[in-house]
C-alpha cells in the first residue's frame, strides 16, 4: 500500500512537471514570437549604442586633452614671461653692479689723489 502511494505521487509530480514545461515551451513561444526587436537586432542595437557611448567618450576625453593642452600652453606661456622678466631684472642687476664698481674705483682715485698732498703735507710739517 506504500508503495501505492508513493507511486502515485510519483505520477502526480511529472504530470506537474509535464505540464510546467510545456506551458512554459508556450510561454517561450509566445515571447518569441510577440518580441518587438529580433535577436539580430538587439545585437546591433547594442553594437550601436556602444560605439555611440564610445564616440561620446571619446569626444569628451579629446576635449579634456584639448582644454588640458590649451592649459600647458598658457602656463609655457607664462613661464617665458616670467624668465624674460628675470633676464630682465638680472641685466639691470648686472648693470647696476658694473655702475658700483666703476663708482668705488672713482671714489678710490679721489682719496688717494686727497690722501697724497695730506701725506706730503703731514711729511713735511713733521720734519
Amino acid at each position: 500500500m506504500a508503495t501505492t502511494v508513493k507511486s502515485d505521487e510519483h505520477k502526480n509530480k511529472r504530470k506537474k512537471e509535464a505540464k510546467n514545461e510545456t506551458s512554459g515551451t508556450a510561454q517561450l513561444g509566445f515571447f518569441e514570437k510577440n518580441d518587438p526587436i529580433p535577436e539580430s537586432s538587439q545585437k546591433f542595437h547594442k553594437t550601436d549604442t556602444l560605439e555611440t557611448i564610445l564616440k561620446d567618450t571619446g569626444k569628451e576625453i579629446n576635449a579634456l586633452l584639448s582644454k588640458y593642452a590649451q592649459i600647458l600652453s598658457e602656463r609655457a606661456a607664462m613661464d617665458a614671461s616670467y624668465v624674460e622678466e628675470l633676464e630682465g631684472i638680472l641685466k639691470e642687476a648686472s648693470s647696476i653692479e658694473h655702475h658700483l664698481k666703476l663708482k668705488r674705483e672713482n671714489l678710490r682715485h679721489s682719496f688717494a689723489a686727497i690722501a697724497g698732498p695730506l701725506q706730503n703735507e703731514e711729511g713735511v710739517s713733521g720734519k
